[in-house]
Order: C-alpha cells, then structure tokens, then sequence
C-alpha cells in the first residue's frame, strides 16, 4: 500500500472514530479528551505527514495549511499545519471545537478566560491562564469559546494536526483578540489553505 493509501485509511478511520465519540458524548471537555488521543495517535504515524507530500512554507512565509479530509458539509475537517518560527496567531476563539496535536516539533499555545460579559461589541479583555506546549504525543483540545494564542520558536519548522467540528473557511464569527487595547475584532481565516 502507497503512502497516500495508508494516510487515506488512517485518516478514514480516525475521523469515524472522533464522529462516534462526538456522536455519543457530546462536545464537552472529556469527549474532547477522547478525540484528542485519536488526533495524537494520528499525528505519532510521522510518516504519513511527510516533507515531500507536504512542503514547508515559502521563504518569507510562515505557515502553510493543507487540507488533509473534510465532510461533504464542512464538518469533520482536518489539516495540517507546517509553520516556521517566529509564526504568532493571536488570542482567539473558534466557535466550533478544536484539537491540536504535533507531528514534530513544539507549538506553545497560551490560555486564556475572558473577563468582560461580552456584551459591548469590539470589547474583549482577557487574563492569562497557562501555557500548554504542544508536541508529539501532547496536544490540546479546546471548546468553541476557549480562546488560546500561538506561537512557534525556536530554529525548525514544525509540523501540526488540527481537527475541526467545522472548517476553518465557514467560521466567520470567531473573535481575535488584542491585549494591550482590549479590544476584539472578527478573525479573517489567515494564510490560503492548500488542497
């Protein structure tokens, strides 16, 4: 069997797998728990998310997003992330859940609680909570509202799994968030994401 076969059937599986999860719990923190080990065991398969089928960015260019499977709907969607160093994303939410796991390398995810009501439109100020550094065999899993930042150091690209209840091109509505001013703002989708 090619490589691409194999990653087709691993990633078939695993996606059958999470619906099932998602289908029987619910999106609550420990079904999130369960999708993220399958989304972990996925991304220790390194073999399958090679350099070859899936090339660094550019240079000059930090990050490159791939398609890997979505649903017909747009749901279920996963991708793989290759970012350079000194790639941020700022504070944000998803507004669907969300679980990252690493294929190589360490992507620092910063946490965060909301401290206003959000009520006042463009206001959004946050607290810092914790830091989660994601790798192989550890990642984070985050509910529709946690908001978390991102951010890549060191000298390597690394290369990351992200699943998603929803594709990233259909969420309009999530929030970035700025926290010197306080303010928040629609997030656009970022970089083009390959297929």
């Amino acid at each position: 069997m090619s490589i691409t076969q194999q990653r087709q059937a691993a990633v078939g599986d695993a996606i059958e797998s999470i619906r099932e999860i998602v289908a029987r719990g619910g999106v609550t923190r420990d079904a999130l728990a369960e999708v993220l080990t399958r989304v972990e065991d996925l991304a220790a398969r390194s073999e399958l998310w090679n350099e070859a089928d899936f090339p660094p960015p550019d240079p000059g260019e930090r990050q490159a997003r791939y398609l890997i499977a979505e649903d017909a709907d747009q749901t279920y969607a996963l991708y793989l992330n290759v970012m350079r160093p000194g790639k941020r994303i700022p504070p944000h939410n998803h507004t669907t859940w969300a679980c990252v796991a690493g294929v190589s390398g360490i992507e620092f995810n910063d946490v965060y609680e909301r401290t206003d009501d959000g009520s006042q439109p463009g206001v959004g100020t946050l607290a810092f909570s914790h830091t989660v550094e994601v790798g192989p065999r550890h990642g984070i899993a985050l509910l529709p509202d946690d908001i978390h930042s991102v951010e890549i150091r060191g000298e390597d690209v690394i290369r990351h799994l992200h699943m998603y209840g929803r594709s990233l091109e259909t969420l309009t509505e999530r929030l970035s968030f700025d926290l010197e001013t306080g303010r928040c703002q629609v997030m656009s989708v970022g970089v083009q994401t390959r297929r």
